[in-house]
């Protein structure tokens, strides 16, 4: 996926970002995502699509069940974000789990 790199486009990222956190943490009662975190949300070059990135309290051993969750949930999270951010059209949601702070934090030291 290309990535949009506009201002623009980093700003709606973090506005996105900031409502989908605020509606996963308060208005998702689903136990799977109890504790999520989004780290972080890319858009791509036409801001059609906002990858949403995320990690849990548990580490990666429950990211396929809150996977689960968030595609169950993709259609409630759109609607409540597109409510929430001024958009002409609210993007498509994908989850990934986001590795890079267990690497950060669990990285060999260089030998």
């Amino acid at each position: 996926m290309q990535h949009a790199t506009s201002r623009r486009s980093f700003r709606l990222a973090e506005q996105v970002m900031r409502e989908l956190s605020l509606v996963v943490a308060e208005e998702v009662a689903d136990p799977r995502l109890a504790g999520v975190s989004i780290t972080g949300v890319r858009l791509n070059a036409d801001l059609s699509v906002a990858e949403a990135l995320f990690t849990l309290p548990g580490g990666p051993a429950g990211a396929g069940e809150a996977m689960q969750a968030f595609a169950k949930a993709k259609g409630f999270l759109r609607t409540k974000v597109g409510a929430r951010v001024k958009m002409k059209f609210v993007p498509e949601l994908r989850f990934l789990y986001d590795e890079f702070i267990e690497e950060m934090v669990y990285a060999r030291p260089a030998e």
